[in-house]
């Protein structure tokens, strides 16, 4: 098996995502709270880590 750099980069951007997701104190400490709730608050950190990666209009 090779190496594949695009794939390795495809991958490594899901990891840091994911890493940037659990590092939000909202979800590492989900207990206590509804299925509901807490894909709420999955989908807030999702657009906030978007908004953030925007570059601004110059």
């Amino acid at each position: 098996m090779s190496f594949d750099a695009e794939l390795y980069r495809e991958r490594n951007t899901v990891e840091r995502c994911i890493n940037k997701i659990k590092a939000w104190r909202g979800l590492a400490t989900r207990y206590d709270k509804t299925p509901d709730s807490y894909m709420a608050g999955l989908q807030l950190r999702g657009v906030l880590i978007r908004l953030g990666s925007l570059q601004p209009i110059t």
